[in-house]
């Protein structure tokens, strides 16, 4: 089959999108299927070390990828980010059909962001390709929740465009059960072509990974490191563990390692200084190759969303730590599926993220039980292997693509 990824971020980006489709990209390429990966050119979320430019159309590793050149999407004023996202399909758009002219069997969309739908939708009237939504948050609801998004007209006009992308889609795949339950409620989407598909992880990527060097490099020592490692943005609500390290600055071993690069860093370490935090390190983004490393020198992994957020969504990097046998501290809103799936890994601990005297809590009582932190991590990682490996998860999207 002869099948085109459409995403708006993959390597060298580093995104748990982009490592999602990745590895989405890599497992159907062993399953015998031409895959076609279409992107936009990278320009943000990259690694430290400086990135050679990289070819618009090249294989890959056996994977044919495709990078577009767009409007910066992460970082500006946001109207040049919204203007980016609405131009995106049709970009997209341009570059596929002069570039893929036998077409494609089938194209599943990763969204956010949500205008990307339309590419699919183009590829199933140019092509009868298949088309799958993979749908991780749900947008316009999530920007409403956190209050990026506010003008009624914009609201209305984006939840028309929701309402259209389910429309025209062969299958609607949503990441937790939460989430489909939400998606009913609101009557957008058929039932019967919404399907629970969970992300995945490729748990082998993160079982090889040795040790690297990064307590040395960081002057850690022996301190008891809890990492967050992802994007610094509004959804994370940070805030919430500055407020936590304050809370446990009497600690002195007590270390938080927040890895990565958004638009609220350089608040965050402003804040930081102004407050004298001297528990809180940042650090650049990482290379997937070396996130694992660094992974196997944390004791904790942290997850953080704002409370603003109303819907069930699952941080991919829970997944990532529970893989890397690193148990779990998840400071989540309310509705998060997150909850449930620490809870039935027993892979650490989960608090809603509306309580820095809460959240301070929890990270003390696991320093103080960290006897015990080695047994959680084994078995979140055996949750994984039962419950998400990329091989059970994309066996269920290649059912759907053949169905």
């Amino acid at each position: 089959m002869n099948v085109l990824l459409v995403t708006s971020s993959y390597p060298p980006e580093i995104r748990s999108s982009s490592h999602l489709m990745q590895e989405l990209a890599e497992e159907l390429r062993d399953r015998s299927h031409r895959v076609t990966v279409a992107t936009c050119y990278p320009q943000h979320n990259l690694p430290e070390k400086t990135m050679q430019p990289l070819q618009t159309d090249a294989m890959e590793e056996g994977i044919r990828v495709i990078r577009i050149r767009t409007l910066p999407a992460h970082k500006g004023h946001f109207i040049v980010r919204g203007l980016s996202q609405i131009t995106l399909p049709y970009l997209f758009w341009l570059e596929l059909k002069g570039r893929l002219r036998g077409g494609v069997d089938a194209a599943v969309v990763y969204s956010p962001p949500l205008p990307l739908w339309k590419v699919g939708h183009l590829a199933k009237k140019a092509w009868g390709a298949k088309f799958i939504l993979n749908t991780q948050d749900l947008f316009p609801q999530n920007a409403v929740d956190l209050g990026i998004l506010r003008n009624p007209l914009l609201v209305r006009f984006f939840e028309r465009m929701e309402q259209e992308a389910y429309h025209h889609a062969d299958t609607v795949t949503v990441h937790s059960p939460s989430n489909r339950e939400f998606l009913l409620r609101r009557g957008h989407v058929a039932a019967s072509k919404l399907t629970v598909l969970h992300n995945w992880v490729d748990v082998q990527a993160y079982h090889d990974a040795a040790g690297g060097a990064y307590r040395e490099a960081l002057g850690l020592g022996t301190s008891f490191v809890l990492f967050f490692g992802g994007v610094l943005g509004p959804s994370q609500g940070l805030d919430l563990l500055l407020e936590a390290a304050k809370g446990v600055r009497h600690e002195k071993q007590i270390v938080f390692l927040l890895a990565g690069d958004g638009i609220e860093k350089e608040r965050l370490m402003m804040r930081a200084r102004q407050e004298d935090l001297r528990n809180i390190l940042f650090h650049p983004f990482v290379s997937k190759e070396e996130y694992g490393k660094l992974l196997s020198e944390v004791d904790i992994g942290l997850v953080c969303l704002s409370s603003k957020n109303k819907t069930p969504v699952v941080p991919g990097k829970i997944l990532g730590y529970m893989s890397a046998g690193v148990p779990v501290a998840a400071f989540l809103n309310r509705e998060s599926d997150g909850h449930q799936i620490i809870r039935d890994a027993a892979c650490g601990c989960s608090e809603v993220s509306d309580d820095p005297q809460k959240a301070a809590q929890l990270i003390l009582e696991m320093y103080r039980k960290r006897d015990r932190l080695k047994e959680l991590g084994r078995s979140g990682h055996q949750y994984v292997l039962e419950h998400f490996s990329k091989k059970e998860c994309v066996g269920q999207l290649e059912g759907l693509l053949r169905r």
